[in-house]
């Protein structure tokens, strides 16, 4: 069995409070974390700037309605008594508030049209550049993460900042414009009652920021919990051969419906909260309105204003009153769009672990393959008893040739599959260095030092797609003929020419395939890289007799004329390699041949006793 130190520590996180989520939130309550989407903004702000022409039209048009309406009202008065006048101002008077709604309906369709292309625009944007920059992020940023967490971020999350850039924004920005614009002309109608109102708004404002912020705090909390939920289903449904085999479905379903369950408590806190700022809102405004009204309507008894002034004035209070009522809910969406920045930020402030250097020195086009570990030390995230780290290497030295065929056996946990990802340069080393032809991996970038290997890992991970799109997968446009190669190289063409060939499907992971077909097709897809290096991690574990001899020809033929770095735990596969290195407790303790180990009778010869005895 490969080195699997790694994985426990994952494993160990995965069942931490909190579903091993090492991702700290910031607890900050305010608008700041929507600061991330003003880049964004500004690369379409061509886009913002027609909307907003649009909105603005379409608001000021609105904001004449109640004008329009008040001069119709008061025809009756200019008409003066003649019927035949009255009727000409009536008509006169609806054909502009027609005018003006046709108009304004029209603006706000085009409006509507823009604002929604920018928030899918954005949304758009911002998904992609989240994902790639999770694909920069390493091993060690993923492994403190579940499953559904990154795609909880990159759906749900980005799903609220959509809603909010194309709905919440610019119904806030519509609804500013006419609320205040509504005040504004309340003054002009009738100032003094317009001053008495806008006195009012300070004290009804104070529920939309104190409790807008502890909003924020519940959004947070509520999306923390539903990408639980849908961690806890993403595991699940990706084992569910094991979960059905164990049956264990009951408590699976328990996990998750107790998940569901905090999300959705979580989510009626929230709502609680939006619930008694509008009614905290409603009542204030409300009743400072009815209170102004009032006042206005003992003015127009007494004959100090027009009945048409006063219709204005209610109109516009109904403006003013309903839009200080729209600002308290859309406050409420504007703070889930801020939480759900806030997650979005943290993922792309994280700094990837693996960084390019500043000044990268470039690969030289030919590499011979000489792979260097040069004192190498290196330690994963946990802890002993005594709060010191973990070693999985201890200066640790290995000089492979160019060519040369080496074999890395060992029991779990000897550091064996930490040779390999310190040789790709998944992590980098405490101390020490990892050289390939001289040049250390640190002053590259890690692109161009990974294209110098070629790696099939003892989980083969395969794709949603064909065998011809998994076998190539580590290659631009590979050629149809180089697949089917690398495919009867890794004996895999036996079992997919009784299908469609490199045309067949593997289904989600290529579950459709046994553990040793997705084994051959990680092979081949290792075999047909045209890369120096060939590393190799437990490439035969999940074969049978026969397909192990097969494949063990296999690599024999790839590893001519390539360095090939193995890791095996049946020692078969490796009694032909050049050298054989026994590794224990992250060093080297035993190097030679098959044969020459086993006469030094040591570790490896009581491995390979067991394993022989077995077989």
């Amino acid at each position: 069995m490969a080195d699997t130190e790694s994985q426990q520590t994952i494993d160990r996180r995965a069942t931490e409070p909190g579903g091993g989520q090492a991702i700290n939130r910031p607890k900050g309550r305010s608008l700041k974390p929507l600061a991330l989407l003003l880049p964004y903004a500004g690369r379409h702000w061509r886009t913002v700037a027609i909307a907003l022409v649009f909105l603005v039209g379409a608001a000021a048009l609105s904001l004449t309605l109640p004008i329009l309406l008040g001069k119709a009202a008061d025809s009756g008065r200019q008409a003066g008594g003649d019927t035949q006048k009255l009727l000409e101002l009536v008509n006169k008077s609806f054909f502009w508030v027609a005018a003006a709604a046709i108009t304004s309906g029209v603006l706000g369709a085009v409006r509507f049209y823009f604002v929604s292309r920018f928030g899918e625009r954005i949304a758009a944007d911002l998904r992609r550049d989240l994902y790639a920059h999770l694909l920069t992020l390493g091993p060690r940023y993923h492994s403190k993460m579940r499953s559904g967490e990154a795609v909880s971020r990159l759906t749900a999350d980005i799903t609220l900042i959509e809603q909010f850039l194309g709905t919440s924004a610019s119904m806030a920005t519509r609804t500013l414009i006419t609320t205040f614009g509504a005040l504004t002309m309340m003054m002009v109608v009738n100032w003094q009652l317009g001053l008495t109102l806008l006195a009012m708004l300070p004290v009804a404002m104070l529920p939309v920021v104190g409790v807008g912020r502890i909003i924020r705090a519940m959004s947070n909390r509520a999306q923390s919990r539903l990408a639980d939920a849908g961690a806890e289903a993403s595991e699940a449904l990706d084992a569910i051969e094991l979960v059905q085999a164990y049956s264990r479905e009951d408590s699976r379903l328990a996990n998750f419906t107790e998940a569901v369950e905090a999300t959705f408590a979580a989510a009626m806190r929230r709502i609680t909260a939006r619930s008694l700022m509008i009614v905290m809102v409603s009542v204030l405004l409300f009743g400072g309105f009815v209170c102004v009204l009032w006042m206005g309507a003992r003015a127009v008894a007494k004959g100090e204003m027009s009945f048409g002034d006063l219709s204005a004035m209610v109109l516009y209070a109904l403006y003013a009153g309903s839009g200080f009522g729209m600002l308290a809910e859309v406050y409420g969406e504007v703070m889930r769009a801020a939480g759900a920045a806030d997650r979005a930020a943290e993922v792309l402030n994280a700094e990837p672990e693996i960084a390019p250097p500043a000044l990268p020195r470039p690969m030289p086009e030919t590499i011979t393959g000489a792979l260097t570990f040069d004192h190498v030390t290196f330690a994963y995230d946990e802890a002993t008893n005594d709060g010191k780290p973990v070693s999985a290497l201890t200066d640790f030295s290995l000089t492979v040739k160019p060519g040369e065929f080496v074999a890395l056996v060992g029991p779990t946990g000897s550091g064996k599959t930490t040779v390999v990802r310190l040789a790709l340069r998944l992590f980098d080393p405490q101390s020490g260095q990892v050289t390939l032809d001289g040049i250390a991996s640190a002053e590259v970038t890690p692109r161009d030092w990974r294209r110098n290997f070629a790696y099939a890992p003892q989980e083969s991970a395969l794709f949603t797609g064909t065998a011809a799109e998994n076998i190539g997968f580590g290659t631009d446009n590979p050629d149809e003929k180089l697949l089917e190669h690398a495919a009867r190289m890794a004996e895999a063409m036996d079992f997919l020419s009784e299908k469609e060939g490199l045309a067949t499907p593997l289904g989600q992971k290529g579950r459709s395939l046994s553990g040793g077909q997705r084994q051959r097709i990680a092979l081949a897809r290792a075999l047909v890289r045209d890369a120096p290096v060939l590393l190799l991690d437990e490439a035969t574990s999940a074969l049978d007799s026969e397909s192990e001899a097969a494949v063990r020809r296999a690599i024999e033929n790839a590893s001519e004329g390539r360095t090939t770095l193995v890791i095996a735990h049946r020692l078969s596969t490796v009694r032909r390699a050049d050298r054989i290195l026994v590794m224990e407790h992250g060093q080297i303790v035993e190097e030679g041949s098959h044969e020459e180990l086993v006469a030094k009778g040591g570790l490896y010869a009581r491995l390979a006793e067991l394993q022989f005895a077995e077989g």
